[in-house]
């Protein structure tokens, strides 16, 4: 090996604070597998829809994730207006800092750290419990969840620091098995004509079915079991061609997540039987095995064995929702470090181009979050996975409607982009129809986190609370700032 190699494959190798990503590592394909693993689908269909049928609107739920999916596309033509004249990791943070000021987006910078760390918390405490399930059913032993948890952190970290071309070909070959028997089931169910009462189209989406029972619980599962698709913008700085990769990407999630969600619920809910699905729902929601609403109908149409492959599936569904949301929480940390509102120390890079210092302050994070649930003995699952995640939930709608002011504020200050529909009308929209799920959130949230009314209140007034350490945080080192 020659000098100028070995200088090479040295400098290849050690750390680096160059302050900026490995670009050209991911393409379309590449980023939807990321925002797919972020919103676990399996998990979000075995765990959202029966509640949204069963206390929401019942056979209209698949109507409420439609107009969840139009609420989201609204806000995403402004996201895309933004994302084609700002490229940045931090994503919502620079969004809303050009549009508001530096210090509603460092505000905001905390919010949605705190949401991602919060919902990775959250689907550890959901994994650790199915995992330790899965390992007692098929070994007689059992381990207790927080060992689980533990271990898949240093699995996580290791997999996050190796690159993302690693994590995307990982969360593509998770997303597919789970994605495929789902969407195997709601085809083979469709073209065999539905269940024992047909399809029941207009059972499901006539407005008459869409508003009946308790809509406003069905929207706020619908929405919530949308939560990551704007990751795409945090990989905006690794994309190839950013500028027509990432609004080509954020596009694709939307459609994407949109028509799985509204097709499966409402194959699911055909499977049933449109007049029998509420009570479906209600019976295994009293059960205390909600995913038997899922997995039976899907069980009776491929067989039995699909009763141990599917608790498998959505423990590695549940893993690929960590890994995407470590990647997430780890670029958030690395973007705000070389703004200087955090120690410039987390914009170290590895020789892979991956913010791996970054990467091992979100796993202590999450350890912080996740280790005293298991001090306390609490139960994963009533505890950590419902309240994180409506906590995560809440956070996440504050920022799409911070991003949707900053929009319309930006483009009518820098007249860069003059479109109305794209820079006012749909932003406009989007922000309305936010704040009507802000608001359903706001009204369920006891029922989203299964808790009671004094623990609700509590944990929906972490969310200002972060914003406003993130405003102080703004005043603090204001003058440290790299940039705008």
């Amino acid at each position: 090996m020659d000098s100028q190699t070995a200088v090479g494959t040295k400098a290849a190798s050690e750390p680096s604070t160059a302050g900026r990503l490995k670009p050209d590592s991911l393409g379309v394909l590449g980023i939807l597998f990321f925002v797919l693993s972020a919103q676990a689908p399996l998990t979000a269909i075995a765990g959202a829809v029966p509640i949204a049928v069963g206390i929401g609107n019942g056979a209209g739920t698949p109507a409420a994730y439609l107009l969840a999916g139009v609420v989201i596309l609204l806000f995403s033509v402004g996201f895309v207006a933004m994302g084609r004249h700002v490229v940045d990791a931090g994503a919502f943070y620079t969004y809303i800092g050009k549009g508001l000021g530096r210090p509603t987006g460092s505000g905001s910078a905390g919010v949605a750290l705190f949401a991602y760390c919060a919902i990775q918390a959250a689907m550890y405490g959901l994994y650790g419990a199915t995992v330790s399930g899965l390992v007692e059913h098929y070994t007689g032993t059992h381990v207790a969840w927080w060992v689980w948890t533990l271990l898949t952190m240093v699995i996580v970290q290791i997999l996050g620091a190796s690159g993302i071309e690693m994590g995307a070909r990982i969360l593509t070959a998770f997303v597919l098995a789970e994605f495929s028997i789902l969407i195997v089931f709601a085809l083979v169910t469709f073209f065999k004509g539905g269940g024992p009462e047909g399809l029941g189209f207009s059972a499901s989406f006539s407005a008459s079915a869409a508003l009946q029972g308790a809509p406003g619980v069905a929207l706020m599962f619908a929405v919530a079991s949308m939560f990551g698709f704007e990751a795409t913008a945090i990989y905006g700085e690794e994309a190839r061609e950013p500028r027509r990769t990432v609004p080509r990407a954020t596009y694709l999630s939307v459609g994407v997540v949109t028509g799985f969600f509204v097709f499966t619920s409402w194959m699911l809910i055909s499977a049933h039987g449109a007049s029998r699905a509420t009570d479906e729902a209600g019976k295994a929601l009293g059960s205390g095995d909600a995913t038997s609403f899922v997995f039976a109908p899907i069980a009776a149409q491929f067989g039995g064995w699909v009763n141990d492959v599917l608790p498998v599936l959505l423990a590695t569904s549940l893993f690929a929702g960590i890994l995407a949301f470590h990647n997430s929480a780890n670029r958030y940390l690395f973007a705000l470090g070389r703004e200087r509102l955090l120690p410039h120390g987390l914009t170290v890079l590895n020789g892979r181009r991956s913010p791996w210092r970054a990467g091992v302050v979100q796993t202590v994070l999450a350890a912080l979050l996740v280790l005293p649930f298991a001090v306390l003995g609490k139960d994963p699952v009533l505890t950590l996975f419902s309240w994180f995640s409506g906590v995560a939930v809440l956070a996440m709608m504050l920022l799409y409607f911070l991003t949707s002011v900053s929009v319309v504020a930006f483009f009518r200050r820098s007249r860069a982009d003059t479109r109305p529909w794209n820079t006012v009308i749909a932003p406009v929209l989007g922000a309305l129809g936010i704040a009507g799920g802000i608001w359903l959130i706001v009204e369920n949230f006891t029922t989203l986190i299964g808790g009671d009314r004094t623990t609700a209140v509590w944990l929906q007034l972490t969310v200002p609370a972060v914003l406003v350490l993130g405003l102080v945080a703004a005043r603090v080192t204001r003058g440290r700032a790299v940039r705008p």
